[in-house]
């Protein structure tokens, strides 16, 4: 069930800060497999438009709804980042009604097996990416006149990448971490931070330092299509950003685009 995967007092650990005047992150504890403590985060995003976007929502708590009324308070758009970030949905699209609910192909399949869940409803997909014909997927003028975006459908976990245009801002779940989590784990008694046999294990495997040749080789080993991956990343790479939020570990400001060229070296130029 998706409590035991999540805070049971997430108003408490939450962090929220704007990254720009028009995005803010909501940064949270979370444990992978409930053992690896990689963090958590949603981010949400004011369109030009005013209409505001939900990348991978986190807990809607009376924090999080002061953001979003700071913001406008008109949820549009809702947005499951991948195949493994969609359990707080529901919860924001009892909220937002009108909302597009937008994400990979395969998750609503996933999640109507998941309805005895009290926090997973049987919601409308408004917008599901699909290998087939990806490119040509529109969601809005609105969305589509601030956003480019690609669906890397050779990632294991169907990773959806947003670059919100006028921030020069990626987003993305699981396609890069950037561990520690540091600003996730921040509200958390020291403790209970991220520093056990494990998290040391896969900090090494996914952090953005130094030549991040553990990094390469995940990335480069682990692919589920490799070549389509590839060509995603290519196209990602072709992209005008300067920070990069990633839903596990710190967000990156100023150089993103020189660690995501490091970090998939090898899937963009084809490894040596």
């Amino acid at each position: 069930m998706s409590a035991d995967l999540i805070p049971a007092n997430p108003a408490d650990l939450m962090v929220i800060r704007n990254v720009t005047p028009n995005i803010a992150t909501f940064s949270v504890p979370f444990s992978r497999f409930g053992r690896i403590k990689i963090g958590g985060r949603g981010t949400l995003v004011k369109l030009t438009s005013g209409n505001l976007a939900v990348f991978s929502p986190v807990a809607l708590t009376e924090e999080t709804r002061a953001k979003v009324n700071e913001f406008g308070g008109n949820v549009g758009y809702i947005v499951a980042l991948d195949f493994e970030h969609h359990i707080f949905i529901s919860e924001w699209a009892k909220q937002w009604p009108n909302a597009k609910i937008i994400g990979p192909e395969g998750l609503p399949e996933k999640r109507a097996k998941q309805l005895k869940d009290p926090k997973i409803n049987d919601d409308n997909f408004a917008v599901i990416f699909k290998k087939e014909g990806k490119r040509n997927v529109k969601i809005s003028q609105e969305f589509d006149a601030d956003f480019d975006y690609e669906y890397v459908d050779g990632h294991a976990n169907k990773e959806i990448v947003f670059n919100y245009k006028p921030d020069k801002v990626l987003i993305e779940a699981d396609l890069l971490f950037n561990l520690p989590a540091t600003e996730q784990y921040s509200k958390v008694p020291e403790s209970q931070r991220p520093g056990g046999f494990l998290d040391k294990l896969f900090r090494g495997v996914q952090n953005t330092e130094g030549d991040a040749t553990w990094a390469k080789r995940f990335n480069w080993y682990l692919a589920k299509d490799r070549n389509s991956m590839n060509e995603s990343l290519k196209v990602i790479a072709q992209w005008d950003f300067t920070t990069l939020i990633p839903c596990h570990g710190d967000v990156i400001e100023g150089n993103a685009k020189e660690v995501f060229d490091k970090i998939f070296e090898w899937n963009l130029r084809g490894k040596m």
